[in-house]
């Protein structure tokens, strides 16, 4: 699964590395996308870090952005509200291609 569609938005899966020297979008791998974030999985910082993060490169607000699943863990299912799947993969594409 890379990009589906979800209530009013789009579903990613992300696998993310805390504790990088940046914040940054990797690529994807196998429909996983991977981001590397400055924030340690310490008190859900990472997790604070990844929806700040993603609310920053769509444009949407930090409450458009919800971690649904793996909360503790480094594999996350994330919705984002208010955007399309073509924009996400826009998005995304550009970023990654950005190495």
């Amino acid at each position: 699964m890379s990009i589906s569609v979800w209530q009013d938005g789009v579903c990613l899966e992300i696998k993310v590395q805390p504790r990088s020297s940046r914040n940054k979008l990797v690529g994807n791998q196998q429909g996983i996308w991977k981001v590397k974030l400055t924030a340690p999985p310490v008190d859900g910082e990472a997790n604070q870090a990844l929806v700040s993060f993603l609310a920053d490169i769509f444009k949407v607000s930090k409450q458009s952005v919800q971690i649904l699943r793996g909360e503790t863990s480094k594999l996350k299912l994330v919705g984002i509200h208010g955007i399309s799947p073509q924009q996400t993969a826009e998005i995304l594409n550009k970023l990654a291609d950005k190495k």
